[in-house]
């Protein structure tokens, strides 16, 4: 049914929408920490929903629909502390660092941390200095977040990216069914699910597995009007970018597959006059942060990246969303493609294939279903050090080129094999995460002040540690050696010696950086005859994802339907109307084409091709005057008559009067 939130599933419950003067309260809160008059589409009936009518609610909202704003005002309008659930460590740490710069108090915990910072965390919420606690799901099943959240004071529990709970959804996490549990233990406390892509199916799921009371669905609708798409099968896909970037101004995503297309492509632009960086999971976060912040301050115009590129990146002002792969999924290419234009003005979301391309997505089933022997081999060996019967609990560090290598896996079959185990519930992997070099003593100030004076040597440095870093002896401290150096006109390398040295005697407990992934066992080790892989995690989710892949190229392939209005269809949308802007629109208004302009685009093609032989791509931008649909048709009736023929260099070049 349609109603005045957009458009929403059959069965959902929209509740209905009265404003009250409550609502002035989120508009001011609204105002002072962000500094915005007024709130998005559907974002202050969201928040009503929670917060006045303390309602279960799921937001589902196309990306770059704010969707941040709406658990952060109303939880800043109630008494305790908001809880919410990420998986995205990263997107965990900028959303507290914006916090915290608008001088909102906010923590987060995750994999990596010790123990004594977690309880740090834990107990600020208790004592009421915090407002928003970020945690990452698999923190929700240990006894220690468990015995403190019995001591807060929730005011709401924020779910981000909830189709992870869903096994239908394309992203599901096994460690998000545990809110489910959590949600028994804070009676009275609503959920506020939010996500940017979801299925009816998927929709439906969540509220079903996070115990929603009944259902209760805001949806914005996925048109977005301002939005071109555009799909061309083309070979030469390289010279087709150069024309597209060309062609529309301003900033730019191009996304590829993998990391080292990320690197070529960007050279590939650069040589070709365009200020152009690459982007990937792989590389460090001081160089991801730099990156990232050269091209939001527009110092770069495009940037080549994986799908690692574009979670939690507030730009505005895209102007194209380029794919020179195909995605393996609708629900992963609407969300980047939708990251053009969040200014409301025209953008483009191009999709750039060939056949080869459908070959190699097909290709994926394979590798992201291996045979079961290989999953449990992959099992075996991340185990390894670990006895049958023991291990729940245990954290490893790992680093999946390292791993395949020791034991002659496949990287992507391996990678497979660890989600597919993580559906199953025996493991949770992390994402690489960056841990800096932390501080804290350990001794009394009494002890400490012996040791300064029968060590003097180290007197100066102690103290230089105290005088910097606040609360050092109450807590665990992050600190910068290089800082430090750079402030104290010494190495590095002598920081880091003195460091050691006062841990070695255990004055400090000194725990240097690191960045790397985790691994966490989350039952105790099995044999192979218990290691019981789910069908719903394996062969039912093996079907859904070939259909994904299948509406992706159905997608790429179907040129009769307008193609927004084919996006949309595949979210439950099913009476959206054409756009007249995307190439199957364009095309559709040209097929009558008027004699007298065909005569007139025929005529200065055969002059142009007179002079010297061109491909299609260089005639379009010669004859800018005319639509690309009737050069090409013009160009098909040359060669259809004999009159014109593509030579090897792909060119179209007239043949030679007899």
């Amino acid at each position: 049914m349609l109603n005045t939130h957009g458009f929403s599933f059959k069965n959902s419950y929209i509740c209905p929408i009265h404003l009250t003067s409550s609502m002035s309260i989120y508009s001011d809160i609204l105002k002072k920490y962000w500094g915005y008059d007024s709130f998005r589409p559907l974002q202050e009936d969201i928040i009503r929903s929670v917060a006045d009518l303390n309602q279960d609610t799921l937001g589902l909202l196309p990306t770059g629909g704010g969707k941040s704003i709406i658990f952060q005002v109303p939880a800043l309008s109630k008494e305790g502390t908001c809880i919410v659930i990420t998986p995205l460590i990263a997107l965990m740490k900028d959303q507290v660092d914006n916090l915290q710069r608008r001088n909102i108090k906010a923590s987060a915990v995750y994999s990596g941390m010790t123990a004594f910072e977690i309880q740090a965390a834990f107990d600020s919420c208790i004592y009421g200095d915090t407002k928003f606690l970020y945690i990452s799901p698999e923190r929700l099943a240990t006894e220690m977040f468990q015995i403190k959240l019995k001591q807060m004071n929730v005011s709401i529990l924020a779910v981000d990216e909830a189709h992870c709970i869903s096994q239908w959804g394309y992203d599901f996490r096994p460690s998000y069914l545990k809110i489910a549990d959590i949600r028994d233990m804070l009676p009275g406390v609503p959920v506020l699910a939010l996500t940017a892509t979801a299925t009816p199916e998927v929709a439906i799921d969540i509220q079903e597995k996070l115990k929603f009371k009944k259902q209760n669905l805001f949806q914005k609708s996925f048109v977005r009007k301002n939005l071109v798409y555009i799909v061309r099968e083309i070979m030469d896909k390289n010279s087709y970018l150069i024309r597209i970037l060309k062609a529309q101004p301003g900033s730019s995503i191009v996304y590829v597959r993998n990391r080292k297309r990320t690197r070529e492509i960007a050279e590939y632009l650069q040589q070709n006059g365009f200020s152009a960086e690459y982007f990937h999971a792989g590389l460090t976060p001081e160089y991801k942060d730099y990156r990232q912040q050269q091209w939001k301050n527009d110092k770069i115009r495009v940037i080549c990246a994986t799908n690692a590129f574009g979670m939690g990146i507030d730009k505005s002002d895209v102007r194209t969303v380029v794919h020179l792969d195909l995605p393996d999924g609708i629900e992963g290419y609407f969300q980047e493609a939708g990251r053009a234009g969040r200014d409301e003005k025209k953008a483009y979301a191009v999709l750039i294939f060939n056949h080869k391309d459908i070959s190699k997505i097909r290709s994926n089933v394979t590798t992201s279903f291996p045979e079961k022997k290989i999953i449990k081999a992959v099992y075996n060996a991340l185990a390894n050090d670990i006895p049958i019967g023991t291990g729940c609990g245990t954290m490893i560090d790992f680093s999946l080129y390292d791993f395949a290598t020791k034991w002659h896996f496949n990287q992507m079959q391996a990678l497979s094999a660890i989600k597919i185990l993580q559906r199953n519930a025996y493991i949770e992997a992390t994402e690489e995460v960056f841990t800096p070099s932390k501080v804290h003593f350990t001794v009394g100030r009494e002890d400490l002040y012996k040791f300064q004076v029968a060590n003097i040597k180290y007197d100066y440095f102690i103290k230089m540690l105290l005088r910097t870093f606040e609360g050092i002896f109450s807590k665990y401290v992050a600190i910068d050696e290089m800082r430090i150096a750079k402030n104290e006109k010494c190495s590095v390398e002598l920081v880091k010696t003195y460091l050691n040295n006062l841990r070695n005697n255990h004055i400090i407990d000194y725990i240097p950086q690191k960045r790397t992934p985790y691994i966490i066992f989350c039952c105790d080790r099995v044999d192979d005859r218990d290691l019981i892989i789910r069908p719903e995690t394996y062969e039912i989710l093996k079907d859904k994802y070939e259909a994904r892949i299948n509406a992706m190229v159905r997608y790429c392939t179907n040129d009769q339907v307008c193609r927004s209005r084919q996006l949309i269809s595949y979210f439950g949308e099913h009476n959206g109307e054409d756009c007249g802007e995307c190439d199957v629109c364009r095309s559709n208004k040209t097929k009558a084409i008027d004699p007298d302009k065909f005569d007139e685009a025929f005529d200065d093609v055969y002059k142009l091709l007179s002079s010297s032989p061109l491909r299609i791509e260089e005639l379009c931008d010669n004859l800018g005057v005319f639509e690309e649909v009737l050069i090409r048709k013009v160009v098909y009736k040359m060669i259809g008559e004999d009159i014109a023929f593509v030579n090897d260099d792909r060119a179209i070049q007239l043949r030679e009067e007899e």
